[in-house]
């Protein structure tokens, strides 16, 4: 949630960095709301005030053996009007909120603005594995060597989900240990293994709701979302906390599956397992220092990008245009792995900086050593997503006659197996 303080301070700035992220939310309007708010404050406070001045005067005459029934009977009625304006006051308030909740982070001033097409890359490692074959498609392999069931899959549960089994199953179990060890002994992670299942508040905390309701599934009865990524329980374990600056950075690793519709994606990337409605992930969060924050960041892609360089995978690094990042991000890189079955570029890792946009919504704050408070700023990558990173080791890493040669870093996690056949 943005400051409603610096929108007032600043409103153009504000609505320059609403245009760049293409939202139609009206800012006059909360202005307006917040300007009647302030004025009935005013108005309020002095009836209270008064309120209070005639209350000592009514105790004086009371005292006095003085008749004071009809000002008893006119403070009555003065105390319902303070009522009533305590009342508009709580309802514009709850007005604001709600608006409020709909508006986008701004995007840094470093990030280029524009659509898609306007991403810009920025690091690229390693080149693209040269065959002297034509490079399978993951869903062929997956077919030939019995790696994942599609059909059955798609019986049980319905299009856009997988069923490992099998080299499959080990493969993707492989891959999320080896993330975990490598995030945790290497980088100074701490694992944290959530629900799966969250409240409202929870989704509305990391900024999934309201604007993104189409896109979850969720358990109506009991008022539970499955969750989207396992960004939404971690950073919500702190919500209404306030951590002291000793405390920061903290940094948090957690797998999960994640659920997602997938709404405004229809008939998009429909073969094999590019895009689904399940899928495992192995997540990156961070609590940091607000003058920390953009340091971070950078080491939170180094981060994410030491899985791939590991795993021997040819990628990209994308700065993404202010109309292609995420609601509450303020700054975000895309990892992009190639696959050559696909001859494209898959995106297995969005690195995000939300500086203190999801703090004030989930009210996560520190104590600095002077004793002041102010909001802590959070961070997330994938570290990194599957199954596309599955489809990447196998596409990179097929052989001519047919085989998968497992990388050398999960064969430890695959009881030494070299080959996949």
């Amino acid at each position: 949630m943005l400051d409603l303080k610096f929108i007032r301070e600043n409103v153009k700035k504000a609505k320059e960095g609403l245009k760049k992220k293409n939202s139609k939310v009206d800012l006059d309007e909360i202005l307006k709301l917040d300007e009647r708010r302030r004025e009935l404050l005013k108005e309020v406070e002095v009836m209270k005030a008064d309120r209070n001045r005639i209350s000592k005067e009514l105790g004086i005459s009371k005292s006095k053996g003085e008749d004071i029934s009809q000002k008893s009977a006119e403070m009555k009625a003065f105390s319902q009007k303070i009522k009533d304006i305590d009342f508009k006051v709580e309802e514009t308030t709850q007005n604001i909120n709600a608006i409020m909740l709909t508006v986008p982070n701004i995007p840094n001033e470093a990030v280029p603005v524009g659509s898609e097409a306007n991403n810009k890359t920025v690091k690229e490692w390693e080149k693209k594995k040269n065959f002297n074959f034509k490079p399978l498609p993951h869903w062929e392999l997956c077919e030939k060597l019995d790696m994942v069931d599609f059909k059955r899959a798609s019986k049980i549960s319905g299009a856009g989900f997988v069923v490992f089994k099998g080299k499959g199953a080990l493969l993707e179990r492989a891959l999320i240990n080896f993330m975990l060890d490598v995030h945790i002994r290497e980088h100074g992670y701490k694992e944290v293994v959530p629900p799966f299942l969250v409240n409202e508040a929870s989704m509305t905390g990391t900024g999934q709701l309201p604007n993104l309701k189409e896109d979850m599934y969720s358990v109506d009865k009991e008022g539970l979302y499955l969750i989207p990524t396992a960004e939404v329980p971690v950073t919500n374990l702190y919500a209404g906390e306030i951590f002291s600056e000793e405390d920061l950075p903290l940094y948090h690793v957690s797998f999960s599956a994640c659920f997602r519709k997938e709404a405004g994606s229809y008939g998009k990337d429909t073969r094999g397992m590019k895009r689904v409605h399940q899928f495992d992930k192995v997540e990156l969060v961070k609590f940091v220092l607000p003058e920390a924050s953009y340091e971070e960041h950078e080491k939170l892609l180094g981060d994410a990008e030491t899985i791939l360089q590991k795993l021997g995978l040819h990628y990209r690094v994308r700065l993404l245009a202010s109309g292609d990042m995420s609601f509450a991000a303020a700054k975000c890189y895309d990892i992009e792995v190639y696959s050559p079955g696909c001859n494209e570029y898959l995106e297995v890792s969005s690195c995000s900086n939300f500086e203190d946009f999801q703090a004030r919504r989930a009210n996560i704050r520190y104590r600095a050593r002077d004793g002041k408070r102010a909001y802590v700023h959070t961070l997330n990558a994938s570290g990194i997503a599957l199954p596309r990173t599955f489809i990447a080791v196998l596409e990179n890493c097929q052989t001519e006659d047919g085989k998968i040669a497992v990388p050398d870093v999960l064969r430890p996690y695959m009881g030494g197996l070299e080959y996949i056949d």
